[in-house]
């Protein structure tokens, strides 16, 4: 198994090699001019949304989103239980964390409004919330969030 060292000597060795073979000739390299050619039968139109489209808001939380948070939140409250409250409430944190990335960066939302979360779930997955509930010793799901903001 050749060495890290004569590894990185073989690949120094190939991109000098791949720069001498581009500098060929006399002198630098003549660039290449790209020369527009017209095609009177092709035509590009660009239109601009209207005043009236409707832009996605990026901190909104899609009912996909709401699901995804149940699910994830499902296999872990054994866990948690297990752990006890306090490392339990670490990995709810990371989960919320975790959540919140994959959905478009809700972290910012969830920080104005850790309440977010009780609603998702009291809506979207009620007995799962209380399993958490129970397994983290609180009384919100709010409660459990450290590092969102009060």
């Amino acid at each position: 198994m050749p060495s890290i060292g004569s590894i990185a000597t073989l690949a120094a060795a190939t991109v000098a090699v791949a720069l001498l073979a581009g500098c060929g000739g006399n002198g630098p390299l003549d660039p290449v001019l790209a020369t527009p050619t017209s095609h009177p039968d092709i035509t590009i139109t660009f239109s601009s949304p209207g005043s009236s489209a409707q832009v996605p808001d990026p901190d909104e939380i899609t009912p996909t989103a709401a699901k995804q948070l149940c699910d994830m939140l499902e296999p872990e409250v054994d866990r948690w239980r297990t752990e006890g409250a306090q490392l339990g409430k670490l990995g709810f944190n990371g989960t919320v964390h975790d959540w919140a990335a994959r959905n478009g960066g809700l972290n910012d939302t969830v920080v104005k409004d850790r309440a977010i979360v009780d609603r998702i779930t009291t809506t979207q997955c009620p007995d799962i919330r209380q399993q958490v509930l129970d397994a983290l010793n609180v009384s919100t799901l709010a409660d459990g969030l450290v590092g969102f903001g009060r």
